[in-house]
């Protein structure tokens, strides 16, 4: 199935889910050993300070824009403001298609919403805006935006089928997957309450193949319009999503486990990589629950994995999923490399916590084989979730002890209206934060942890994708502190395209390394990503007043100064 081809974009022969190595490394690469980057100047003995980015500077924000282009965001934004216009979006969209015809419909969204939030159809018509953001210092993600423009209800009956097995949809078995890890019905249609990620609902193994086949495409379109590239997959596009309900259950309950282990060793309430358990006293534990003999259990818990502490933390315990269970048998990838061979690189998408430690522990194992010279997988981290900081230090950890290197993209998280009413309806403990402030704080406590892995560690790597200026500001004051510097391109910045401009532009021409998310597609297929985009920018209330005040003072610049048919060169 395609979930077990995801990595033959990666690179050629065998994946293996081999054990995770438990053995300490040291920290060796240094300053001199800095790798060069495509799009990135070598570091340099005599370092210049960090540049000082200027957000307010229209000028420099707009230089790469034409004034219809402002215009044109000027409205597109103060549109999406509209509480009345969003609430009926849908139905403005279908009206206007009738009375306009196919044809001038197509061409008034190449006008307004589709010029501003997607770059082209094709992999010919995004060449050129890929490459004129190229010229002022911002490279692309690529990701393929089409989507099935499905009823609630048939999201709802795929969900259903795909989530649960025969015995569980004729009622006449149950599930023993914890609540949070079963398909329920309610929540069937993913979409509901998600304004800002793609979603897909599975219908075949063939279907399967046809998204696998896409996301190739796009790899190709990435690696020919640029020389640095992303491009970004998600894992519920590649299976059957029943598998990452029940392998996420799975981690879940082998985690919980050690924390209850750990509580009973009087270590309740330690971050998750200050927890480590007395090996003596748990063997002990696990025999008198009868789970497996005296004999079995010593054989879990060898000088080889434990080395002569007589303790074992989180990731030595999981490293005894592997060895119980053969893990490595169960992902074979027969097929060649096409993202090693292009030069991009994959950002695996974030997506619903019920389906996350899954998605999260197969983009490890990719990691962990494909990213030994340089990071060519990236996993991404939902900042708004309680446990985030926990999962980045976990893998960070890892990733030191294996010798592989670490790529991470940081988020808030997609899902938070979502997985709060889930929560609250199913009854399980809320994944979120409870405040935007706690957000915010584990960000930047995540930030800040992988800054400094950066500092000592030259070939990790972490891309900041926020549109939020505080968060932009406190990671160039981090990097300054931490002597981390653009050329080294360890620290990427990551916006939308059509969105943040004023924050995209002044830092690629300052020389840091920013990307734009760049979704292409033909234009009555990318219908709900432009539906979500104009959601989204009317619930970044702030951040989209802001950037229309900016975008309006540099009209008006250009009016005084006579500038107004500016063309960006």
């Amino acid at each position: 199935m395609a979930l077990r081809r995801i990595v033959s974009v990666l690179c050629p022969g065998t994946l293996r889910f081999a054990p995770l190595s438990t053995a300490p490394a040291a920290r060796e690469q240094t300053a001199a050993g800095r790798e060069a980057v495509p799009g990135c100047g070598a570091a340099e003995a005599a370092r210049p300070p960090v540049p000082v980015v200027d957000f307010g500077n229209t000028q420099e924000a707009y230089r790469s824009r034409r004034s219809w282009e402002l215009v044109r965001s000027l409205l597109v934004l103060r549109l999406c403001a509209s509480p009345a216009l969003l609430a009926h979006h849908e139905q403005l969209l279908h009206l206007t298609r009738r009375l306009l015809g196919q044809r001038l419909f197509e061409k008034l969204m190449k006008m307004t919403f589709y010029g501003q939030f997607v770059a082209g159809e094709d992999q010919e018509s995004i060449r050129p805006l890929i490459r004129h953001n190229r010229a002022f210092g911002v490279g692309s993600i690529l990701d393929y935006g089409v989507e099935e423009d499905l009823s609630p209800e048939e999201a709802e009956r795929k969900e259903m089928e795909s989530c649960t097995s025969a015995v569980e949809r004729e009622g006449s078995g149950t599930s023993k997957r914890e609540k949070q890890y079963q398909a329920h019905r309610a929540f069937g249609d993913r979409r509901d309450g998600v304004i800002s990620a793609r979603t897909y609902f599975y219908a075949n193994e063939a279907k399967c193949d046809s998204h696998m086949e896409t996301f190739l495409r796009c790899i190709e379109a990435a690696g020919g319009a640029s020389d640095d590239g992303f491009s970004a997959i998600k894992l519920t596009a590649l299976g059957r999503p029943q598998f990452l309900l029940q392998f996420s259950d799975v981690l879940t309950k082998w985690r919980r486990f050690f924390h209850q282990m750990a509580a009973e060793q009087g270590k309740a309430g330690l971050a998750a990589m200050d927890t480590k358990l007395e090996v003596a006293v748990l063997q002990e534990s696990v025999a008198k629950m009868g789970i497996a003999s005296r004999t079995e259990i010593e054989n879990w818990f060898t000088a080889e994995t434990l080395g002569v502490s007589g303790t074992l933390d989180l990731l030595d315990w999981s490293s005894l999923i592997d060895s119980r269970t053969e893990l490595s048998k169960h992902l074979v990838v027969p097929n060649m490399q096409k993202a090693a061979e292009m030069g991009v690189r994959l950002m695996v998408d974030a997506e619903q916590t019920y389906f996350q430690p899954a998605i999260s522990r197969l983009t490890l194992e990719m990691q962990r084989k494909f990213n030994m010279g340089k990071p060519l997988i990236f996993n991404t981290y939902q900042c708004y979730l309680k446990d985030a900081y926990d999962n980045v230090t976990l893998d960070v950890e890892l990733a030191r002890r294996e010798g592989w290197c670490f790529g991470a993209k940081l988020v808030r998280g997609a899902y938070m209206a979502q997985e709060r009413t889930r929560a609250a309806e199913i009854g399980y403990e809320d994944p979120i934060n409870p405040t935007y402030e706690a957000t915010n704080a584990m960000y930047h406590r995540c930030l800040s942890y992988v800054l400094e892995e950066l500092k000592h560690n030259t070939k990790a790597k972490v891309m900041v994708a926020s549109h939020n200026e505080d968060t932009i500001r406190f990671t160039l004051r981090r990097m300054e502190e931490l002597g981390l510097y653009p050329a080294d391109c360890q620290v990427y910045f990551g916006q939308l395209l059509g969105m943040c401009d004023q924050i995209s532009f002044p830092l690629g021409q300052a020389g840091f390394p920013v990307y734009k998310y760049v979704p292409y597609g033909p234009v009555m297929e990318v219908l709900p990503y432009l539906s979500r985009r104009a959601l989204e920018n009317s619930g970044v209330v702030k951040g989209a007043w802001r950037e229309r005040q900016l975008l309006w003072q540099e009209l008006k610049r250009r009016l005084r100064t006579g500038s107004l048919f500016h063309r960006p060169a």
